[in-house]
């Protein structure tokens, strides 16, 4: 029915538009004088350009988008350019464009609008600017553009979709943290160690200055001796250390912050010449098998960059269904904003089942501290084994200061 009436609705402006044109030809006729002759003479150029607005294709304007690059980071701004070309000088009363964005980014701050109202006169090229103030994490996709033009009665409008695809990827924010790994310190408790992940002593690569931690058989004493200061051999590294990184992906208000810091956890682990893996599970399970390098880093951030929180099953269900991943030698930790009886007791489990310590990263808001029924929970989980790290949104990189751990 729509469709039967656009033809319609032009037959008729153009019957309204030869009325008026009559109505001022029939005034002149019989009036007479200046003042109607005038009349039917400046409105005639209206009627001419109504008529030629009428027959302008729209199909001649090229629009192009611009953008600096593909890859952002959540938080970034985004500066887009938008360019239209046309062959034919007729000249455009306005030119109505906008970008016509997915909903991620319509609803993002918009230091300048995505919809501008262009004058181009007799102009072949014009152009104009949108920014986003704080990209939002995700994939976003462009998909076209909206044209309109008009006349300056306002009787004939043209508009039409032109398509122009595209897509940025915005990873996650992360911040730069110093991973050392958890170790247990006879009488001391739980501490994370300062040291390097694992060294080959079997083999010396070079000598450095003597640090304090440096074990008594790493002292070089010929070296020492011609330099007249404790230097200590340097052992090549090592790429043994596993970590495997469980994150939740229940619906909470710290999603966002659980995942820019489950990202940060990654890149200091991979940074460190560790090596790690991940399992998430939201609309579907995906794994991630433990591996190191940039290429590695990269999968796990465009992962991330995509999650969203839509997990139906809390998260020690998600630890129960996936028991495979225990049998591996690795250390686990577990990311998450809430913490359960549930969660503890599966946490204590596999890690008695692994012979060792699961560590879980607690995701709290900026200096929110821990409510009672937490700090019960938390003294819990310490009598059961279970290594709790509170994180405030925007610290952290104190997450492996010995001030967070509980």
């Amino acid at each position: 029915m729509k469709k039967l009436w656009i033809p319609i609705k032009k037959v008729w402006k153009f019957i309204l538009l030869l009325f008026l044109i009559l109505l001022t030809f029939s005034y002149a006729m019989f009036q007479g004088g200046f003042v109607s002759w005038f009349l039917f003479y400046s409105f005639l150029p209206f009627a001419i350009y109504c008529v030629a607005i009428a027959f302008y294709s729209l199909n001649e304007l090229e629009v192009t988008r611009t953008l600096q690059k593909l890859d952002y980071n959540s938080g970034e701004p985004l500066r887009v350019a938008v360019t239209v070309k046309r062959s034919k000088s007729l000249p455009l009363f306005y030119l109505l464009v906008e970008d016509n964005l997915d909903d991620s980014l319509k609803f993002a701050n918009q230091q300048k609008k995505p919809k501008a109202l262009l004058l181009p006169g007799l102009k072949k090229e014009f152009s104009y600017e949108y920014i986003i103030e704080e990209l939002p994490r995700g994939e976003h996709f462009f998909q076209s553009f909206t044209l309109r033009i008009g006349d300056p009665l306002g009787l004939f409008e043209k508009e039409k979709r032109v398509t122009s695809e595209g897509k940025i990827i915005v990873y996650p924010a992360y911040s730069d943290l110093l991973y050392r790994p958890f170790e247990n310190q006879y009488d001391q408790g739980l501490t994370a160690s300062r040291e390097r992940v694992q060294r080959d002593t079997s083999m010396a690569t070079g000598v450095r200055d003597y640090q304090p931690g440096d074990r008594f058989s790493w002292i070089n004493w010929k070296a020492s001796a011609k330099r007249n200061v404790l230097m200590t051999k340097e052992f090549e590294q090592r790429q043994s250390h596993d970590v495997f990184v469980v994150m939740d992906c229940v619906p909470d208000s710290h999603f966002e912050p659980l995942v820019s810091f489950t990202a940060s956890l990654l890149r200091a682990i991979l940074k460190k010449g560790a090596q790690t893996g991940l399992l998430t599970i939201s609309n579907e399970r995906a794994s991630f098998p433990i591996r190191g390098g940039e290429q590695h880093l990269q999968q796990l951030f465009y992962h991330l960059a995509k999650i969203a929180a839509k997990c139906i099953s809390p998260f020690e269900k998600v630890l129960d269904t996936d028991g495979l991943f225990i049998q591996q030698t690795v250390s686990f930790m577990l990311v998450t904003a809430q913490i359960t009886k549930p969660l503890i007791e599966k946490a204590s489990f596999l890690g008695q089942r692994k012979g060792g310590t699961i560590t879980l990263f607690l995701i709290k808001g900026e200096k929110v501290s821990p409510t009672e029924n937490e700090r019960s929970l938390i003294a819990m989980a310490n009598a059961r084994g279970v290594r709790i790290v509170m994180v405030h949104e925007g610290e952290h990189k104190a997450a492996f200061s010995e001030v967070n751990f509980f």
